[in-house]
């Protein structure tokens, strides 16, 4: 089985959008291009209305993500368990591709007795262990979210923690939504670890807006300007980018 790279979208929001585009259907394309975009909705007292609910499960089943609904003081390990578990949902998706291939159109993971079973499962678990992650987190800003921020600095710090302690490599990066003077804005390249979160986190300002469909739709582009500066650079060239830490 080729090692390839899991492409994941982390969702953290605690509303409905009301801004731009759809983001069911921005979803959708998401898992076109292979992207899962896993939803974390936040309350605190409050609740998410009916609305809210269907929209970020909706958007959740459209990209074969994973969703969940939380108050902010288990946010931390809520944010590791959905990353973790989408992982093995998108791995067990793609073994059970390949046992497709091997064993017929219609053979899933299930048909198999129960030994096999175990070492399918092995294999899946051992991907999730050594398979290269890339993490794109889009941070909903708008004028609720203002004291929940904290907590998702923190929560997203435990996530690079418990993900580094994996042998395959991670990258994250960080839009947030809406941005100072855009509905999304960058406020974290590509990086390996999160610490560098601490100082932005501190400079961010809340808004009124949320324009989800436009911030998945930004965060699928920024994928795909990676992957095109990729094809132009030599292996060669990228581990010198890679070494030199650009």
């Amino acid at each position: 089985m080729q090692k390839g790279t899991l492409k994941q979208i982390l969702l953290i929001t605690d509303g409905c959008s009301n801004q731009g585009e759809d983001p069911i259907a921005m979803a959708a394309l998401a898992k076109e291009q292979g992207i899962t975009v896993n939803v974390i909705g936040v309350i605190e007292q409050d609740t998410i209305d009916e609305q809210g609910m269907r929209e970020i499960e909706g958007i959740a089943t459209a990209s074969g993500g994973v969703s969940q609904v939380v108050y902010s003081t288990q946010l931390s390990q809520t944010v590791q368990m959905v990353t973790r578990q989408a992982m093995t949902q998108t791995l067990q998706g793609v073994v059970n591709k390949e046992l497709q291939q091997i064993l017929g159109s219609n053979s899933k993971m299930e048909d198999l007795p129960p030994e096999k079973r175990g070492e399918v499962m092995e294999v899946v678990d051992e991907l999730g262990e050594t398979i290269d992650l890339e993490v794109l987190v889009l941070v909903d800003t708008s004028a609720s979210m203002k004291h929940k921020l904290p907590t998702v600095k923190e929560a997203l710090l435990d996530l690079s923690l418990s993900l580094n302690a994996r042998m395959g490599d991670n990258r994250f990066s960080v839009f947030v939504f809406p941005g100072k003077r855009v509905e999304v804005e960058k406020v974290l390249e590509w990086t390996p670890r999160l610490e560098s979160l601490t100082s932005v986190f501190s400079k961010l300002t809340t808004g009124g807006i949320t324009p989800t469909g436009p911030a998945i739709r930004e965060a699928l582009s920024y994928f795909k300007k990676k992957r095109s500066l990729r094809s132009l650079l030599s292996r060669d060239d990228e581990q010198y980018f890679e070494e030199s830490g650009m």
